[in-house]
């Protein structure tokens, strides 16, 4: 299955990319390059392990490519640093604690974007994602104190997560606008999951700028 949804990720960006290649329909726009930066706020899928887990802050940035194929739609391939994981805090006697998943991530969103206006469009599409680092940290907030930070144990996780995007973005000028995106995710990022034990899958909303050349 992995390779097989790996096989569509490659195919579907090369297909993208390949548009580069052909001569631009007088109907639609040059293909367009750009980076983009932002912020995640990612969580855990609950599960009967997770009751506690919250939202935790990171962050994403990267590049892509704007693909026109017809008047209003284009297809956007891109290549992201990503920041997922998950956030909980706790009191005891009086101080506040933290403890933080972060699993970080070179992902590869795919988005498939309908203009309604020229500077308006939705999107939807696939996220292919390569884990590149776990680590977790506990904390105590109250003095800013670190209490343990763990070494990668990204071995101890699939490394390689499907999501679903849905999103939307406004460009204020030519070249500079606001997106927004939730990412659900499809597969288990858990190894060797027990039989009938629930899923545990990324989660997060990403809120940025992009530029376009």
């Amino acid at each position: 299955m992995k390779k097989l949804i790996l096989g569509i990720a490659v195919l579907s960006t090369s297909l993208a990319f390949a548009q580069t290649t052909q001569p631009t329909p007088s109907s639609t726009s040059p293909v367009r390059f750009g980076i983009k930066a932002g912020m995640n706020v990612s969580s855990l899928s609950n599960d009967e392990t997770l009751e506690d887990q919250g939202s935790k802050i990171g962050f994403n940035a990267g590049v892509f490519a704007n693909i026109p194929v017809a008047e209003s739609f284009s297809i956007q391939p891109e290549v992201l640093y990503s920041q997922y994981g998950d956030k909980y805090d706790y009191v005891v006697a009086g101080n506040r604690y933290s403890y933080a998943n972060h699993l970080d991530y070179i992902t590869v969103p795919v988005m498939f974007q309908y203009n309604f206006i020229p500077n308006l469009y939705v999107e939807a599409g696939p996220e292919f994602g390569f884990m590149v680092s776990a680590k977790n940290k506990a904390k105590n907030e109250t003095n800013n104190d670190v209490l343990a930070e763990s070494g990668n144990y990204k071995d101890n996780f699939n490394t390689f997560n499907v999501g679903i995007g849905l999103g939307a973005g406004y460009y204020f000028t030519d070249n500079i606008g606001l997106t927004a995106r939730y990412v659900a995710g499809v597969t288990d990022i858990a190894k060797d999951r027990p039989n009938g034990s629930d899923a545990i899958r990324n989660n997060t909303f990403q809120v940025g700028l992009a530029f376009k050349f």
